[in-house]
């Protein structure tokens, strides 16, 4: 049965604006680190490994995110991943960010499998999809 893979991201003095909410660029990052833990704790594969041994990129080609509370210094946050699509070559990573049971981000990143080497698209391995459908593709 998928399940989304959860991680805590804590947020840091430096991630917050003059108004004292998250800078929206440090919460695009966000969704990076919840992407490299995936690789780290649920595919037990750190993702410099997929980079540089299995020559496997995944860099977002679109993005869609609703700001939907304002996060603060100090607050952590339950990043709930999921992944709802896969295609040939493309896959959706869902991102959800809870503070407590309060929904405060959702998006949807589109990213594309590239080699490496070449930086052009290729096929999704089958071992990603597999990986992948175990979290909710």
């Amino acid at each position: 049965m998928a399940k989304p893979f959860q991680t805590k991201i804590k947020v840091r003095f430096g991630d917050v604006d003059r108004a004292g909410i998250a800078y929206y660029p440090r919460i695009v990052g966000y969704f990076h680190y919840a992407f490299e833990e995936f690789w780290e704790v649920f595919a037990r594969k750190p993702y410099h490994q997929v980079l540089n041994k299995d020559h496997l990129g995944f860099p977002t080609v679109h993005m869609e995110v609703d700001f939907a509370k304002p996060l603060s210094f100090g607050d952590l946050l339950t990043a709930k991943v999921s992944i709802p699509r896969v295609g040939r070559s493309s896959v959706v990573f869902r991102y959800r960010f809870f503070r407590g049971r309060i929904l405060c981000v959702s998006a949807d990143l589109t990213l594309v499998a590239v080699d490496m080497r070449t930086f052009k698209p290729r096929s999704i391995p089958e071992w990603c999809r597999k990986l992948f459908r175990r979290c909710g593709a």
